[in-house]
Formats: structure tokens, sequence, C-alpha cells
């Protein structure tokens, strides 16, 4: 026979991927007999082994992947990619671009071999580091499919994975833009000049048409483009190949160039006036005159300058005064050009490209005349600038990764891919910028648009055999790179919207039938002609440069958090990682950011952080296992260890409360409004513990406890209560809330104040241990020296949603136990329900006391406590007791007496609790109608009759009750006499002068040191605050917690 345990169906494990299993192959073997009970939910190693070794592969979430394991299964996978195929090539493809072609060139000319080298040196270093860190974060477990987005999420949590993830994508948007834009660019300045749609009226204009062309080409191809990826990705996918092959080509091609001028130079002439470069557009024989039949003819470089095409024409004066000199523009290796290159050349935007060593006669100063076919600069050029548009050419390095879902061994293929591409692409820029400088003329070099050239490629008329093979190969990597960047950036935003942390994006994550994100590629081509609409690729680079950092900055921030945590579930496959290194990287990427442009840079972050702030408050709760919950519970753990064991600071003292709560029996909360006042009265700030006890065993009540603390939590979620839950499951209610008294907190973080309800039921027979407990309670804060707070009438307290618009805050100052009557209410009127309710203080003077100097006393210490509060000093004229008084002690200390001596039934008990009640009305009612008060309390009326008395001995033979004689001979106990008069007296003042008081204050009496009179201490407290709306008494813990000192 076999024993299932207890019977009750357990969690399926996520491990057994929910498949049926023979139980009753679990216990074949009999020497797994000792484990049996458990193995429906502890399944044994063999079984566990065999699922995790077809494990598959998980798909974006980290709960989706348990729920889709079912469909995953019957999946049949495609061939799986290795190293080269699957990570280093896309890594290639995805670095070498648009920059490499179109602006390297004029990189190295406007900052020198030696700056471009650093800028290309930061900028490799930084992706190395980042490509370190990213490689240990994916050899951390299996690597699902998501790349980059959820590796960073699933380190760092749903807010910075949020953040980040939108970062990368913005970032993969503007890349698509710059690439469509760089196409655009190849198209109208080399490919065919003449397509422009847009002319210029003038040279000025120029610059103006061209970007209008990208524009409307740019928005063209976008299009286009879009359609494509719409109608299939397949498409795209198949073209990769090709688009990587003219990568590859095109930079062969420069390799053999490079080769070729060593022995064989190029010859392409450059045409200078004096050390100016001209453009060579209008023109083709660079002279001024030229011999035509022995005779001298001017040229068209002549008309250009002159005002006539005759010797003796007026002529620009730079023009008239400086030769006209052709150069070699690329003098090749060997001729020494390279110490010409080696320093920056900066300069300002429309200056003349010059050569630096070049013969020049200097003019006085004249104005730029329009219309000259001067080579000029057409923006500004500074270090920082040029990193900012460099930085593009170095991302692409988590193409691998992205890819994670398709590898077949993807934490070994992502780091030695992606390491193996970035130091590849590393060595092909930084060899392409020493042989630049070493093979191209200056001059050239700076010339962006190649107008000296008559408008080719500067780095295709390096290239071998024909600049052809660079034009059209740098045309179509730069299309398929957009093509791919419109593929890639819909997906993580499906990705992102699928994982539900933004609840605004939730649209983006539906597609069509297939899965194709349709309305993220629509947000996508939206964001991407914001881009193109900006049309300079130099104004485009510096935004997408920010966001990618910014992504780059967080992986290294995950990386260096989970190793200093060192986590337990941190134990990556990848071994040459550190700390300092990912620390590094980080740094490096938060400079570069500020280099390239400081108010990009504080934009993004400004944009990240607030997607950060938007997920913390509205997005959807999720548990990753995330390093910053590490680091938050690490940051927790050394500021409780830091935090002293002792008493805080009187300054730094607020109340941290323990929240007593009752339950009923179904679990829910019985006063909600002490909730609501724990909200009011803590704003938020310091400790808020809301504790309850469940009567009976935990193994019992293991179940109500869990849905009472469910309970209890939602309550404190539609209070906004910030605060802990701590339920306690105890064998009586005294013991538990003694527990939780003691045991409460954490450390120094411990609370210091009990709030409590008044136990309104205490009189009811059928609960007889209600005001014990409460009694109880009250000794143990004081033991504890906790202060004490008792809500009365807690029903009646308003909610966080009420306002008073008016009505006073009383506070009956009567003895000093440490000033906390002072500071609630201040602390009360922080919160909106009170803050237009005045604060009043009355305090009580005695016979002897001058109430006029205690008025003014009050006054000034309220001023240095910076308190503002009305003052008023009751006089309390001495007077004799009253007969009410006696009576209403004597009624209390008879049904005491009776209670104990009789075993009545429960019937009996309540009938008896009843009669007094009524006479207890009665004589109030009568009391208060007469004016003078008789002087002894002669005649008393009794209960309890004779007949009465009779009958219950002939019921009730037993020789305990023989004390019932005493009865009619008791004379109430002259302290408990003294006590009640004090009680009717306060009760007395309180009405008169507070019994419209939106809250009433009041010091607490302590209980009495003998046990035996505790029911005549709830007794007291029931008379001193009767009549009263709503009454917070108060017990101090005795220290001080208000100070005038500052």
């Amino acid at each position: 026979m076999l024993c299932w345990g207890d019977g009750n169906p357990r969690e399926s494990s996520p491990f057994i991927n929910n498949v049926e299993v023979d139980r009753e192959s679990f216990f074949e073997r009999k020497n797994m007999a000792l484990f049996e009970e458990e193995m429906d939910s502890n399944p044994m190693v063999s079984s566990l082994l065999n699922k995790l070794a077809n494990y598959t592969n998980l798909s974006q979430g980290a709960v989706e992947h348990e729920e889709g394991e079912e469909s995953r299964r019957h999946e049949v996978k495609g061939p799986r990619m290795g190293t080269f195929i699957g990570v280093y090539l896309p890594c290639l493809q995805n670095i070498l671009g648009v920059i490499l072609f179109l602006r390297l060139t004029w990189i190295v000319g406007a900052a020198g071999v030696l700056e471009s080298f650093l800028i290309v040196s930061m900028c490799c270093t930084c992706t190395m580091l980042t490509a370190i860190s990213m490689s240990a974060i994916a050899t951390n477990g299996v690597v699902p499919a998501g790349g980059s987005y959820y590796m960073i999420s699933r380190s760092l949590g749903p807010e910075f994975g949020g953040a980040v993830g939108l970062c990368f994508y913005l970032g993969t948007t503007f890349a698509g833009a710059m690439y469509i834009l760089g196409t655009i660019e190849i198209f109208l300045t080399y490919i065919s000049p003449s397509a422009s749609i847009i002319q210029a009226d003038s040279v000025d204009g120029e610059a103006a048409a061209m970007l209008h062309n990208m524009r409307v080409y740019g928005t063209c191809t976008l299009v286009f483009m879009a359609m494509v990826v719409f109608v299939g990705v397949k498409y795209v996918n198949k073209l990769a190949l090709v688009f990587l092959a003219c990568v590859v080509l095109s930079i062969l091609a420069i390799y053999a160039g490079v080769i070729k001028t060593a022995f064989d130079p190029p010859d392409i002439p450059v045409c200078l006036l004096g050390n100016r470069t001209l453009s060579r557009r209008g023109f083709d024989l660079c002279a001024k005159v030229h011999t035509i039949n022995n005779s001298t003819a001017t040229t068209a470089l002549w008309g250009l300058f002159c005002n006539s095409s005759m010797p003796n024409a007026t002529c620009d004066e730079y023009f008239a005064q400086n030769n006209v000199t052709e150069i070699q523009g690329i003098p090749g290796v060997a001729s020494g050009v390279l110490l010409d290159n080696l320093w920056s050349a900066y300069s300002d935007k429309g200056a003349f490209v010059e050569k630096k060593g070049a013969s020049s006669m200097a003019v006085p100063e004249e104005s730029r005349a329009s219309g000259l076919p001067y080579v000029l600069t057409d923006i500004m050029t500074y270090f920082t600038m040029l990193v900012g548009i460099y930085f593009p050419s170095v991302t692409g390095i988590m193409a691998g990764s992205n890819r994670s879902g398709d590898l077949k061994d993807a934490q070994k293929s992502i780091p030695t891919g992606t390491i193996l591409a970035i130091v590849t692409t590393s060595f092909i820029y930084l060899s392409c910028i020493v042989l630049f400088g070493a093979c191209i003329e200056g001059v050239i070099l700076r010339d962006k648009f190649g107008e000296a050239l008559q408008g080719n490629l500067v780095i295709g008329m390096l290239a071998w055999p024909s600049p052809w093979v660079i034009v059209i190969g740098s045309f179509f990597s730069t299309c398929g790179a957009g093509l791919q960047s419109l593929t890639g950036a819909p997906r993580l935003l499906q990705a992102i919207a699928r994982d539900g942390i933004i609840p605004f994006l939730q649209v983006f994550g539906h597609g069509k039938s297939n899965g194709e994100p349709t309305w993220a590629l629509l947000l996508t081509a939206l964001i991407c002609e914001t881009g193109i609409l900006i049309a300079s690729l130099d104004s485009v680079a510096p935004i997408l440069s920010m966001f990618f950092l910014m992504c780059y900055m967080f992986v290294n921030l995950a990386c260096a958090v989970q190793t200093l945590l060192r986590t337990p579930n941190w134990r990556p496959r990848f071994k040459y990682y550190h700390w300092t290194l990912s620390f590094l990287g980080m740094s490096l990427c938060l400079a570069l950011m500020f280099i390239c442009s400081w108010y990009y840079a504080l934009f993004a972050m400004l944009i990240a952080g607030c997607i950060y702030k938007y997920i913390e408050y509205r997005g959807a709760e999720k548990e990753w296992g995330d390093g910053i919950r590490g680091l938050s519970l690490n940051a927790a753990r050394y500021a409780l260890l830091r935090v002293e064991q002792g008493p805080p600071h009187t300054k730094n003292w607020r109340p941290q409360v323990l929240v007593m709560l009752n339950l009923d029996a179904e679990q829910q909360v019985k006063h909600p409004r002490l909730l609501s006042f724990t909200t009011q009265l803590k704003a938020g700030k310091g400790l808020t513990i809301v504790g309850s006890v469940l009567e009976g065993t935990y193994l019992d009540k293991r179940a109500e406890a869990q849905q009472a603390e469910e309970n209890i939590r939602s309550l404190m979620g539609t209070e906004k209560t910030k605060g802990f839950c701590q339920l306690v499951v105890s064998s009586n209610l005294r013991d538990g809330m003694s527990h939780l008294i003691q045991s409460a907190g954490l450390g120094g973080m411990k609370h210091n104040t009990v709030l409590m309800a008044w136990p309104a039921s205490w009189k009811q027979e059928d609960n007889p241990f209600s005001w014990k407990n409460f009694v109880d309670t009250v000794r143990d804060t004081t033991a504890a020296h906790q202060a004490l707070l008792v809500a009365k009438n807690v029903d009646l307290f308003p909610q966080n949603q009420e306002r008073f618009s008016d009505g006073n805050i009383d506070v009956w100052w009567i003895v000093h136990d440490g000033g906390l009557l002072m500071l609630l209410p201040f602390l009360l009127r922080q919160h909106k329900v009170w803050r237009k309710c005045r604060m009043r203080i009355f305090t009580v003077a005695q016979v002897d006391d001058n109430s006029i100097q205690m008025k003014k006393d009050l006054q000034m210490f309220l001023y240095h406590l910076r308190i503002s509060a009305e003052v008023e000093v009751v006089e309390m004229v001495e007077n004799d007791i009253s007969a009410f008084t006696y009576e209403k002690t004597l009624m209390m200390e008879q049904r005491s007496q009776m209670l104990k001596q009789m075993q009545l039934s429960k019937t009996e008990r309540q009938r008896e609790a009843q009669l007094i009640h009524d006479r207890n009305t009665a004589s109030h009612s009568a009391a208060a109608g007469k004016t003078q008060p008789p002087s002894t309390p002669d005649k008393v009326q009794m209960t309890w009759t004779k007949e009465k008395l009779i009958a219950e001995k002939s019921k009730n033979r037993d020789p305990g009750v023989s004390g019932f004689k005493d009865l009619f001979t008791l004379k109430p106990n002259q302290c408990n006499v003294r006590r009640m008069h004090t009680a009717v007296k306060l009760n007395d003042v309180l009405l008169n002068k507070s019994q419209d008081a939106q809250l009433v204050l009041l010091n607490m009496p302590g209980p009495p040191k003998n046990r035996q009179g505790d029911e005549n201490y709830m007794e007291f407290l029931e008379v001193l605050t009767e009549g009263l709306n709503r009454v917070l008494l108060v017990r101090g813990s005795g220290r001080e917690v208000i100070t005038i000192y500052s």
C-alpha cells in the first residue's frame, strides 16, 4: 500500500514541465520508501536530470516560459548555428557600417592620426569592456531569446530593465534612421547627383537643398523598407549574407588599394590656390592661363574668379596674389605624408580647407564671395563632437546575444564570437586610421564630400580595383543595416510590451497571427521618421550614441553589481571578468556620454529616469531575482547593522508603530479605521508593523494565517499604509500579543509605540478574556518601555478621504510622561485629514497651583517646542465625593465580588451585567439632576434581593457560595472611591470643554499593581472617557520624545 502524505494536491514543479509521470514507477524500489510521501513535490534526481538534459529554450518572460512549455515541446527545432555564423559574422556586419565609408577619412583629417587613434581606442575599449561584462551575464545560465534586454532586465530588475530596454530600442530605431540617411547620402552624392528633386538657386543654398532631398528620399526609402519588413522578415534574413559580402569585399578593396599605393600610387590631382583647396566641379584645368596654338588664353578657373575672360579683367584679390598649384591627392604609403597628418586641424563652420605648409600670400580681411569654387567646411569640428559622430560605428556588439535563441551553445558562442568580432573590427578601424593618414593628402581627408575629387568618394579613390566597389558595397551594406534595424527594433519593443512592465506599451505586444509585431513596426517607423527629418547624418549620430552608451553602461553596472553582491546564483561560465573591469567600462560609458554632448546626455538620462519612475509607480510587480533587489537587501542589512541597538536621540524620535489588529471569524480586519489612523499619523515615514494574532497551532491554522495576511496586506494597500505585516499563530491571544510586543521588528528597527483599539465588548460575558488581555498588554508595553496608544470608538475615526474643514484637536495634559501628547497632534496635522484642525492644550491645576503662572509657563514651553496651540488651564475645585461616585464604586465592587463568588450560568451572567448597567445609567441621570449631593450614601438599593439569593442557594448547594452574606455588609474601598471620584470629575471637565472636539488626546492612567483590581481599572477608564466621540488614550514610555533644543 502506498502512503500519499496528507493527501493535499501539490504545486507541480517547473522542472517536471507538467509531464504526466506514472507515479507507480517512482516507488518501485523499496530503498526510496523513506521519501515516498514527498515524491510528488520533490522528484527523484534521475527524473530531474532527464528533464533538464532535454531542455530546449526559454521564451521572453520569466514566468511565461513555464506556461508555454507544453507547446514548445511539440516544436521541431531547425539546425542551430555555431559561433562563426551565429555570432561573429552578425557582429562584424553590425559593427562595420556607414561611418567607416562616409566619415572615417574626414575624422582622420580633422582630428589627425594621433587624436583619431585616441577616439577609436576609447570607443573600442568601451565596447570591449562591455562585451566582457555581457559575456559574464550571458553565460550565467541559459540565455533566452531576447538578448540584451532580457539580460539587463533580469539582472537589474524591471525598472532598470524597462528604462534600458527602451533606450536600447530608441538607439536601434535611430540607428535605422542613420543607416537610411547614409544610404541616401551615398546615392545622391556619389551614385546619381542628378537625381536631386529640389535644386538650389545659388551655391549658398546647396546645403539646404541637399537636406530637403535627404528628407524626401529618406521618407520614401523608410516606407519601402517598412513594407519589406512587414511583408516578410525571411527576405531580410536571406539578403543578410549578400549585405555582409558587400562589407567584406569593400574592406578587402581598401586594403588592396593601400598596398597598391606603395609601388604604384594613383594619379589623382588636387588643385590648390595658394594653400586653399579648390572644388573641381566648375573647371577641368588647374591653371590660371594655358597656351593654345602659341597664344595664351585664360582658363575656366579664371572665369570663376574674374569678371571676364580677358587677361586684364578685375579678379579676386586672393586669386591675383596667389599661384595655382596641383598636388597628388593620394601620394601613397611611402610618401611620408603621415607626418603631416599626425596633428589635428579643427576648424569653424565655413572655413577654407587649407594645406599646411603651402605658400600663400595673405590678403586683407575679405568678405568671402559666394560662388567661388573653394572647398569649405560644412560644420564646426572639435574633438568631443567627433567622438559623438564616430561612436555609432562601434555599436552592434549585441547582435550575437540577440540571436541567442538560434545558437547551438549560446554560453560558449556569445563570449567567443563577440570578443573576436570586436578585436577584428578594432584592428580594422585602427589600421584604417593609420593607413588613411599615411596614404591620403590632408586636404583630401578633410574634404568630407570629395569636392576636390570631382565629387567622388574619398575612400573609393583609394580602393582597388575601382571606386565603384566601395560606392556600391557601402550603399548595399548601409541599406541592409537599415533593414536589420527596422527588423530588430520592433521585436525588442514587442518583448518589452509582452513583459507587461510598462502598461501603456501593452498594445505593441500584439501583432499578426504569426507573431510579427505590426503595431511595434508602425511606432518604430514613426520614430525613425523623426530621425530622417533631422536629415543630417552628423546630427543623428550623437543621438543614437547616447542611447547605446546608456545601454552599455547598464550592462556593465549589472555585471559589477552581481559580482560585488556575490549572489549564490552568480556563477558565469565565462571566467575572464572582474568587477573593476565592469566599473571601468561603466565609468567610460558615462564619460563618453558627456564627452559627446552633455545636453544630449542629460536628456537621455532624463528619459531613462522618467521611464524608471513610471515603471516604479505604475508598472506590474515583477520578481525576477534581479541584482538591484539583492543590492537593496545588502543595503538594508548594512543599514540595520549601523542603526544603534539602543534608543535613538530625542531629536530623531518618531513613533515606530506596532498596530494590533483584531480579526473576525472570516479572517477580516474588525477595525479598518485603525489602519486609516495609522496612515494619518505616520504619513509614510518611519516604521509601521501591522500585527495580529490567530488562536490555535501553526500546523492547523497555516491556511487561515495566509488568508489573514493577504487580507491585512490588501487593506494596507487600500489605506495606503506603508509597512510590514506580521501575523503570529499562538495557543492563546494573550501570549501571541506578548510575543509580538517582544519580537516584532529587526535589530535597531523595532517599534517603540503600540497602537490598539479599545475592547468595546469587555463587559460582555461571552468574551471574558478581552479585558484581561487588554490590561496585560498595557502592562507588557510598560515593562518593555514602549508607548501605548488606545483608540476608543475607533470606528468613528475619519477615513483617509475625509477632510475636517474646522474643529479642534484637544490635548489633555495631566501628567508628563515624555511629551508624546504634544508630538502626536503635530504629526497628525501633517496629514490632509487633520490639517485644518486647531490644536488646544488643556492642563489641570490643583488648589495649590498658580493657574496664571502655569498658563504662561506652558505657552513659553510650546513656543520653544515650535508648536502653535491654544493653551487653557482648567482648575479642579476640591469638593465632596458625590453619592453617585460612591454608588458607582460600590456597584463596580459588588459586580466584581459576585462574579468571583458565584458560578453563574452564561444567561445569569448576562442578565446580571445588564441589570448593573441599567442601574448605573439611572443613577447617573438622577445624580445629574440634583443640586446638592447628600453627605453620606446611606441607602443604596442592591440589585440582588433576598428571594433571589435563596433561590440561587437552593439551586447551587456548593459551600463556595457561603460568602454571599458579605455582599449586604460591603463597604466601598476608599482607594477605589478616590479613583472613581477623579474619573467622574475629569469626565465632567472633559465633556464641558471637549465634547465637540474632533479628537481628544488624554493621558492614560496605568493599571493597578495589584492584579485583583484589573476589572475596576477598565471601569475607571470607561467612566473617564464616557460621552466623548473620538478619544486617543496615550501612555508614554517615560523617556523624552520631544525637545526644545536644535
